[in-house]
């Protein structure tokens, strides 16, 4: 018997060998298609292809495509675990031309496959076509020899395919499987065809024309081949079994969901072990296609499918959380095919363990709140919608849980009562945002949040999708058209809004009828706000757009912001666990860190820190991140980073090892924060890391700069260039350049010694017998002398030269040092008695329009203002030692 795993092979094996191209499932959130919620089937990554919008090297192509039906229009959660077929996640095989090979080698590759590879018996098969297709009736019966009561004509809009009201279509064909008719049901197009004795297993869509908008159809230039086959029930079929939930994959997962809970997996409990396997699928594949549970949009449905399950598990008795332990024989059974839940198989156990434990309070306290409700109604009444809401808004019981809980008690809920609950709490909201003091435009803001939703975060994992434009804001004010300065909402974006010291994504915004380019992207009240210039054409609301991410800009902020992680924790380990980030921003260009210390670091600290920091990066590991509650994080040893707001649930992000040491808060981890931001996958993608420097910030507070990447090198490069710049002026080579510097600095630091012994002797008169003469006053020897061209600290050997030459008495020495002036007096050690150089400094800086002047009373000197003022400054000085003041 083929397993699932064998029969996913096999199909892309026989294309493959019929020269189409095996492309990777694409994810399950649309990058191309804003419209959808989830991708639903195998055409969705092909679009713009059979549109001729993408071209690609290839023009054949093979799929196995996970899938997800779990809201918007294709809603399948209620009945799954109910019915033998229906999933919340599925795999579709398919086979695409793109203006290739058409119907006769579509059909022929179908009936080949079936027959041979799959060797289904020819007499159980039966197709339908299109009522008008007579070619493709043709065409099945020269290729199959099938009868023409097994090639039923179908002429209602199952059997005619629509990418939407207008745009490509095309009749299709669908092959069925007749199970016998042991089995009650009809045939396709019969009154009984609902019956399970004839089952699809294969659509093909003939791709041939175009709608327009007044119903008028022509043939499309490129006719085209979309097709899709349910891994699912193809595999139930080829192993002998009438249930999608008796395939070996299903029955391995509904084997470890009973020995998970203790329950007979086909006892009682049967429909819970069915609903927790199908839901382990979804919830697992999408949390690894980057979904997180929220509050909104894509990540409500998933935390809507997690508590679903939750709820099925804690009625077969669990007591603990069971989800995340069932991931790995997911993967085991999976992984092969889809690597990315090897990948992320600790993110979704971490993520399916934290809500499933969170969820389990809720639900037995909310559960407990249903009963007590209505066991106060009369038998049979529906929930009260006030009843419901209060569930919700005051114990997190989410409405469709309380809707799943009454159906298995043929109960349901007034839904009008609690969308009058819901409308009247909205309407509370608003008048406390109107009245908070926010910034000016927040109301507007909050009102686009509750009219259209929040937008959804894509960037994690992309940096360009498909959004549609829910406002244009221009001048404070909803637009319906724009052109010039704008601000642009979208339902969902890969842009990045400014947060947590990460700057906001700049790129381009394309429309049919305009092009923005995104210059800063912000968020207020959960809205996105993309703010740039329609630099051509005009944007009109409503709008799907093409939203790109500056990819070169993105991965130089992404660089930055993971070594702003590294370098936190190397500047913990170097200087002390008091290190705490107080502020950063993580730019294109550059990174800045504020921190928690004292002192200036010193040259060997900071080359340490550089080092390890670089040391990490080459270590190149892989870059995790998880989903936890805050304390769990902290428990972890995660650090909080400045700037950042914490809910119920934070992203823990994890890099670099400790091989083998043991050190450091977490373990073998060498950094874990809690940050919401973008970052590099691997280390290397850092490149490289410099410090440029450490300068204080205010007070208890220092600031690193840095550059990583390209800049990094850049610098670098401009370094190196600049060092070799200098030696080739000195002369020398880079390698000698320190010690050449060191040279010519000593000869300076002499030639500027001689220069100004040769200024204070011509100052005295040359070194000769000249200078100036000395007199008497009151028996005290006194000699004074004006000089220009010498500083303020050449004064005191010009004056000790003076006393030298004086013997014993009082010098004075004012020079002009080029617009201010300078003074100095010196008493010899035997006249200190009689005169003090202080008293004389003090007169003579007065003289020159100057205050104070100190020293001892050998020597002293002061400043002035008026150069000029010399022969006042001696004559004061000599009215000093006359006794004359």
């Amino acid at each position: 018997m083929p397993s699932l795993n064998d029969i996913r092979s096999t199909f892309l094996n026989f294309f493959e060998r019929n020269g189409h191209r095996v492309v990777e499932s694409s994810p399950l959130v649309p990058r191309n298609d804003p419209t959808l919620m989830f991708t639903n089937s195998g055409m969705v990554q092909f679009k713009n292809c059979f549109t001729g919008v993408e071209k690609r090297d290839y023009v054949r192509a093979t799929t196995a495509q996970k899938c997800v039906r779990a809201g918007g229009k294709h809603n399948d959660l209620d009945n799954v675990g109910y019915t033998a077929r229906h999933h919340t996640f599925f795999e579709m095989l398919g086979n695409f031309s793109f203006g290739d090979y058409f119907k006769e080698q579509a059909i022929t590759y179908a009936w080949e496959l079936l027959t041979k590879d799959f060797a289904l018996p020819k007499e159980r098969l039966l197709v339908t076509v299109y009522h008008t297709d007579d070619e493709a009736a043709a065409i099945w019966k020269k290729v199959s020899g099938l009868t023409d009561d097994r090639i039923i004509r179908i002429a209602t809009k199952d059997n005619f395919w629509q990418m939407g009201p207008t745009g490509p279509c095309g009749p299709c064909t669908e092959i069925f499987y007749d199970h016998g008719d042991h089995i009650w049901g009809g045939p396709p197009g019969s009154k009984d065809e609902d019956g399970d004795r004839f089952i699809e297993i294969w659509n093909n869509v003939f791709m041939q024309n175009e709608q327009f908008e007044d119903g008028s159809m022509v043939e499309l230039d490129m006719q085209s081949i979309d097709t899709g086959m349910g891994l699912e029930r193809i595999g139930a079929l080829l192993q002998g079994k009438h249930d999608n939930y008796d395939t070996d994959l299903m029955r391995s997962l509904i084997e470890a969901s009973a020995h998970a809970t203790s329950a007979d997996p086909d006892g009682p409990g049967k429909v819970h072990h069915r609903v927790i396997a199908d839901h382990l699928r979804s919830t697992s594949f999408l949390i690894a296609d980057g979904v997180m549970p929220s509050n909104d949009g894509r990540g409500y449905v998933l935390r809507r499918i997690l508590r679903r399950a939750a709820r099925h598990a804690h009625m077969l008795g669990a007591k603990d959380p069971v989800l995340h332990s069932l991931v790995p024989a997911l993967v085991r059974q999976m992984g092969a095919a889809y690597p990315e839940l090897t990948r992320a198989q600790a993110l979704i156990e971490e993520t399916l363990k934290l809500e499933e434990t969170r969820f389990k309070v809720t639900l037995d306290r909310g559960l407990k709140l249903l009963d007590d409700e209505l066991a106060a109604l009369p038998a049979g009444a529906d929930l009260p919608g006030a009843a419901a809401f209060k569930l919700y808004d005051t114990y997190g019981f989410p409405l469709d849980l309380t809707q799943d809980a009454l159906r298995e008690k043929g109960r349901a809920v007034d839904t009008e009562g609690f969308d009058a609950a819901m409308a009247e709490q909205k309407a509370k909201a608003r008048a406390s945002w109107a009245g908070s003091g926010e910034a000016s435009d927040g109301k507007l803001w909050f009102e686009i949040a509750e009219d259209k939703g929040v937008t959804e975060f894509l960037g994690y994992d992309t940096e360009a999708a498909e959004g549609q434009i829910l406002a244009l804001v221009q001048d404070g004010a909803q637009v319906g058209e724009a052109t010039g300065a704008v601000t642009v909402v979208v339902n969902q974006t890969p842009f990045y809004a400014e947060s947590g010291g990460q700057v906001g994504d700049a790129g381009i915004i394309r429309t049919e009828t305009a092009e923005i380019r995104v210059s800063d992207t912000k968020k207020v009240a959960g809205v996105f706000l993309h703010i740039g210039e329609v630099v051509a054409g005009k944007v009109v609301k409503g709008q799907p757009a093409k939203l790109e991410v500056d990819h070169g800009r993105r991965a130089a902020i992404r660089a930055n912001h993971s070594a702003t992680h590294l370098l936190n924790e190397a500047l913990r380990r170097a200087l002390g666990a008091h290190v705490a980030q107080k502020g950063s921003l993580n730019a294109e260009d550059r990174l800045r860190f504020d921190f928690s210390h004292t002192k200036a670091l010193s040259a060997e600290e900071l080359t340490t820190v550089e080092r390890e920091v670089n040391d990490f990066i080459r270590q190149n590991t892989v870059v995790e991140t998880r989903i936890m509650t805050p304390d769990d994080a902290r428990a972890l040893g995660a650090q909080a980073l400045f700037g950042e707001k914490y809910g119920d649930e934070v992203r823990v992000v994890s890099m670099g090892e400790l091989l083998g040491s043991g050190k450091g808060t977490g373990g073998k981890t060498y950094s874990i924060e809690l940050c919401g931001g973008t970052h590099v996958a691997r280390l290397g993608e850092i490149g490289a890391f410099v410090l440029l420097g450490d300068s204080a910030s205010s007070a208890g507070v220092r600031r690193i700069e840095a550059l990583t990447g390209q800049a990094a090198l850049d610098h670098l490069k401009a370094q190196g260039a600049l060092a070799a710049e200098a030696a080739a002026v000195l002369k020398t080579s880079t390698a000698d350049l320190v010690e050449r510097v060191q040279a010519l600095a000593e000869e300076r630091r002499a030639l500027a010694n001689e220069v100004a012994q040769l200024r204070r002797e011509l100052a005295i008169g040359g070194g000769g017998a000249g200078g100036p003469e000395a007199i008497d006053i009151n028996g005290l020897k006194f000699m004074a002398q004006v000089v220009s061209g010498v500083s303020g600290k050449d004064l005191p050997a010009l004056v000790d030269s003076l006393k030298d030459k004086i013997g014993s008495g009082a010098v004075l020495v004012v020079a002009d040092t080029g617009g201010k002036a300078a003074v100095a007096a010196g008493v010899t050690a035997d006249k200190t008695g009689v005169i003090s150089a202080v008293d004389m400094v003090k007169a003579a800086a007065a003289a020159l329009g100057g205050k104070g002047g100190g020293g001892r009373p050998d020597m002293a000197q002061a400043g002035g203002a008026d150069p000029s003022k010399a022969d006042e400054a001696v004559a004061a000085v000599k009215a000093v030692i006359a006794g004359e003041v």
